[in-house]
């Protein structure tokens, strides 16, 4: 009886679920749910009840809910017909990027190898759904891009532990995040940037699937929860603003313009036994000094009459960019009241043989080139001495090292680290001339700008025909002391390329107070020019402290 009964029970379920599913189905076909409505393939996002709207605000695009975003199809287009080749990319940077990172666990906690058994990004891109861009007075590109991917990859990891191979299969990942990306600075040199640098604008929303042996890792309680939110704690850290991911696309030498890390303070003491080019005196010896990749004028003595042993003492201060790299160059010059001044010899000083905040007296041979196989460096030219040191500026002070002694190196560097050191101390003055807007002249527009501080006056190229110059010209002041109570005055002017009995016309001019460059370090900042009626002067200012 017990054998029968059980039997009928199977039955029974049998012939039951059988029935139901019948049922159910007949029910689905023929009578339609009453607290459903039907919407139209098209409905206008305001007819759109507010119990289904909410179910759909976090599907919505950036575009739709805010319109400082714009629609990105045409880049979505893009990406998709690219992604089969983005995808073979970005796998192989993502292997040559692990690769190092395998190297460093291989051998502790007894594994013996790690390895990608497959690479795929699958076949689904991501989508982006809003691009934002904003405007900058920097030489740099700011945008921020809101991307979405639910992919199908196929990343599996072989770990081999002791004599068991343990595969770990990373699958169905699903992300949101929303990122913004800085191209800059902008260079003369394809593609025109040096570099991207990324940052997430918010926590970003991360879902994936880990299979270890076979086995759904994600399938226990609670640990789905925990490794997401942990996964986006950790990337947040790393990467949410205001950390950065910095991605370099141009080496620095090739197109990036370095900026003054330092200052050369090189003293001309004397020289002797130089060469007479003279036929009834002695030569009339001055030297001329300037650094290697370095476009500004040089610098020159005194003009020493008479004498082959000539007494200077001069100090000069040049702009060091990259003292590793750099050397200073002295050339000595016979001075004539006509014609070309005849050469008396030269020599070169790399940088790089000095130390920080050392001062180094020098005895140079001099020679007719750096071309060891002329045959006019035989010819005995005297000799020049000088002293050289390389003072860095405060900001980059740490970036140099040198044989120093330990203790003595820390108190330079503290006592540069004095709080109101940079209200008393010498410096530089880096003053960018980026360009004007609506500069009218009445007579004629062919604008440049002139610079004044401290009675030097230095001036740019002037740009021909235009309302709207752009100059992206910079200067150097060598300051002794912090200008506090300083003035820079700034003119734009037009001069007249043709004779004519106007040459020159002031279209406007602004007063700088320097006191604030010298609190902020820096400013960035559009002027109304005064005696204009709508010119604007964009200027760059920075104060770098020695």
């Amino acid at each position: 009886m017990g054998f029968l009964g059980s039997l009928l029970g199977i039955f029974g379920f049998g012939i039951g679920i059988s029935v139901g599913l019948v049922i159910g189905y007949f029910l689905f076909i023929y009578f339609e749910p009453r607290d459903v409505k039907d919407l139209p393939e098209s409905t206008p996002f305001d007819e759109i009840e507010p119990s289904l709207l909410v179910d759909l605000l976090p599907e919505l695009p950036l575009w739709v809910m805010n319109p400082d975003y714009e629609r990105v199809d045409w880049f979505n287009e893009f990406i998709a017909n690219m992604w089969p080749y983005l995808d073979k990319a970005i796998c192989g940077i993502i292997k040559s990027t692990t690769k190092r990172i395998f190297a460093e666990y291989i051998g502790q906690y007894q594994i013996k190898s790690i390895e990608f058994e497959q690479l795929t990004l699958g076949t689904i891109p991501p989508r982006f759904h809003g691009i934002k861009v904003y405007h900058s007075n920097e030489k740099e590109l700011v945008f921020e891009l809101a991307v979405r991917w639910a992919g199908n990859p196929n990343i599996v990891v072989a770990l081999k532990l002791l004599s068991l191979q343990i595969s770990v299969q990373l699958i169905d990942f699903q992300m949101a995040a929303t990122a913004r990306a800085t191209l800059k600075p902008f260079v003369p040199t394809f593609p025109c940037f040096s570099s991207i640098i990324v940052s997430l604008t918010k926590k970003p929303e991360v879902d994936f699937g880990l299979k270890v042996l076979g086995g759904d890792l994600m399938a226990i309680p609670g640990l789905h929860h925990f490794v997401q939110e942990t996964i986006c704690k950790q990337v947040a850290r790393l990467y949410l603003w205001p950390q950065t991911l910095d991605i370099p696309i141009l080496d620095s030498s090739i197109g990036a313009v370095k900026k003054p890390v330092g200052i050369l303070h090189v003293k001309v003491l004397r020289a002797q036994k130089l060469l007479n080019t003279d036929f009834l005196s002695k030569s009339d010896p001055y030297v001329k000094l300037s650094l290697g990749g370095d476009r500004l004028p040089a610098k020159k003595t005194t003009v020493k009459m008479n004498t082959l042993n000539p007494v200077w003492n001069e100090d000069f201060k040049l702009t060091v960019k990259d003292p590793e790299s750099q050397v200073l160059q002295l050339h000595l010059y016979d001075w004539e009241k006509i014609g070309a001044h005849d050469k008396l010899g030269m020599q070169v000083v790399p940088l790089k043989l000095l130390n920080p905040y050392e001062k180094k007296e020098l005895t140079l041979d001099l020679v007719h080139s750096t071309n060891p196989n002329d045959p006019q460096n035989k010819k005995a030219r005297g000799q020049i001495m000088l002293e050289m040191s390389f003072i860095p500026f405060q900001e980059d002070s740490k970036k140099f090292s040198g044989p120093l002694n330990i203790h003595e190196r820390k108190e330079s560097i503290s006592s540069l680290s004095d709080d109101n050191y940079s209200l008393r101390g010498a410096g530089l003055l880096l003053v960018t001339v980026i360009g004007a807007e609506d500069v009218e002249g009445k007579h004629h527009t062919n604008p440049y700008a002139v610079v004044v501080l401290r009675g030097e006056k230095k001036k740019t190229k002037a740009r021909n025909k235009t309302w709207n110059p752009k100059w992206e010209e910079e200067f150097q002041f060598v300051l002794e002391e912090a200008p506090l109570k300083d003035l820079i005055h700034i003119e734009v002017k037009s001069k007249k390329r043709r004779f004519g009995f106007r040459s020159k016309e002031l279209l406007g001019y602004v007063d700088i107070q320097l006191m604030d460059v010298i609190y902020n370090g820096r400013i960035n900042e559009k002027y109304h020019l005064i005696n204009s009626k709508d010119g604007i002067l964009h200027v760059d200012i920075r104060w770098k402290v020695i």
